[in-house]
C-alpha cells in the first residue's frame, strides 16, 4: 500500500512539473502566467515564446503523462504485489490522474496549471495507443479546419471514450475517459463561452 501511494504521489508531482513557465522564463525571461492567455500549457507558450519552444513544451508535458501510467512497472508493483493485468492498469491509470491533477493544479505553481490536454493525451498514448492516436487526428484536423485550440481539445478529449469503446477497451479506461473529459471540459469552460461568443482567440504561430 504504501508503495502504491508513492506511486499516485510520484506521478503528481512529475505532471506538476512546470514546463511551461520554465520556458518563458529561461527563452525570454517572462512569466507565462501574466502573457498571453496567462494560461501554464503549451498553447500559450507558442503564442508567446515561440514554435519551437512550444513544441519542447507540448513533447515534455505528454511525456508527463505517458511517464506516469509506466510507474507502476518502474517499481515492479505487479511482482511484488502479485497484482492482476487489470489492477496494474488501474493503478496505472490512477498514476495518470494524478500527473493531470498535478498539471492543472501544480504544487510548484501555488495550485495553478494549464488544462490537461497535452498531459492527458500522455496518458491516454501509454494506455490505449489506437484509441488516443485517433483522438489526436481529430485534434489536429480540427485545429487545421478552425486554428481554434481549444475546439480541437474539447472535440478530441470527448472521442476519446467513445474510441476506447469502438476498440473494446476495458469498462475502467472508457470511465477514465470520462472523468478526463469531464475535468477538461470545466478547465475549458471560459473557452466555450468565448467560443459561442465568436470572441476565442484562434492560434497564431510566433517566429523568432
Amino acid at each position: 500500500m504504501t508503495r502504491i501511494i508513492l506511486i499516485i504521489l510520484i506521478g503528481y508531482l512529475i505532471g506538476s512539473l512546470p514546463f511551461a513557465y520554465l520556458a518563458g522564463k529561461l527563452v525570454k525571461g517572462v512569466d507565462i502566467r501574466r502573457e498571453g492567455s496567462k494560461n501554464i500549457g503549451a498553447t500559450n507558450v507558442f503564442r508567446v515564446v515561440g514554435i519551437l519552444p512550444g513544441i519542447a513544451v507540448l513533447l515534455l508535458d505528454i511525456s508527463k503523462g505517458f511517464l506516469s501510467v509506466r510507474l507502476p512497472a518502474l517499481f515492479s508493483v505487479a511482482k511484488s504485489a502479485a497484482m492482476s493485468r487489470q489492477t496494474l492498469d488501474s493503478l496505472g491509470l490512477l498514476a495518470g490522474l494524478s500527473a493531470i491533477g498535478g498539471h492543472n493544479w501544480s504544487i510548484f505553481m501555488k495550485f495553478r496549471g494549464g488544462k490537461g490536454v497535452a498531459t492527458g493525451c500522455g496518458v491516454a498514448l501509454g494506455m490505449a495507443p489506437i484509441p488516443a492516436l485517433l483522438s489526436l487526428a481529430v485534434f489536429m484536423v480540427v485545429i487545421a479546419l478552425t486554428r481554434y485550440v481549444s475546439l480541437g481539445s474539447i472535440i478530441a478529449v470527448l472521442t476519446f471514450p467513445l474510441n476506447c469503446l469502438l476498440f473494446k477497451e476495458s469498462i475502467t479506461l472508457v470511465f477514465f475517459g470520462g472523468i478526463v473529459a469531464l475535468v477538461i471540459l470545466v478547465k475549458h469552460l471560459d473557452n466555450i463561452k468565448r467560443l459561442i461568443a465568436g470572441t476565442e482567440n484562434r492560434i497564431r504561430w510566433v517566429r523568432e
